[in-house]
């Protein structure tokens, strides 16, 4: 099962994760959108206790400016079941949670809405967004004035009002609207 996270803020990483789960796997998966932190984090300890292999790409926000978020998206994946391939993991499909899979050697089948059907997509979804999460977390002991702990990089009013009273920082995405516009409106000054 393949998922992603993080296509819609404007700063750091796109993340994808890839999870082969056992067939008697038990662990209780849904959404990790309709989970609280607290239990994403525990569920992603257990599901890494009993996943049979797991990876996690990321696509950076230079490769999202250069290629587009869709591709930087599908690039991630691939990175992530690439991984899995290079662990020698048994893989006889791949689901992807969405309408298209990436360009990887294997079987693929794009399931719409998956993290609610498929038990490895819901698994990779909850481990990319504690990855990407960490990653927010970290980015806001650096730089707590942004908020990064509470909006994890979308753009909330109270990001685009810290961006434009401390300005932009590495990792942000400069071919986003919101970006776009502020370095356009430093150059006019």
């Amino acid at each position: 099962g393949v998922d992603e996270v993080g296509r819609g803020p404007l700063i750091g990483d796109v993340v994808a994760a890839a999870v082969i789960l056992p067939k008697d796997c038990s662990l209780e998966l849904c959404d990790s959108k309709k989970l609280s932190e607290a239990k994403r984090e525990a569920i992603a300890k257990k599901i890494k206790k009993h996943a049979l292999c797991y990876a996690i790409g990321c696509a950076s926000p230079e490769e999202i400016d250069e290629l587009n978020i869709l591709q930087a998206t599908m690039l991630a994946m691939q990175r992530a079941v690439l991984q899995l391939v290079k662990k020698d993991c048994l893989i006889e499909l791949v689901y992807v949670d969405g309408n298209r899979c990436p360009k990887i050697p294997l079987p693929c089948q794009a399931v719409v809405k998956g993290d609610a059907k498929v038990a490895e997509i819901s698994a990779a979804s909850i481990l990319a967004k504690v990855y990407r999460d960490q990653q927010m977390a970290a980015l806001h002991r650096k730089h707590p004035e942004y908020g990064f702990k509470d909006h994890k990089g979308y753009p909330t009013v109270k990001h685009l009002a810290a961006l434009k009273e401390f300005g932009m920082i590495h990792g942000y995405r400069k071919s986003f609207k919101p970006i776009k516009q502020l370095i356009a409106e430093q150059v006019n000054l």
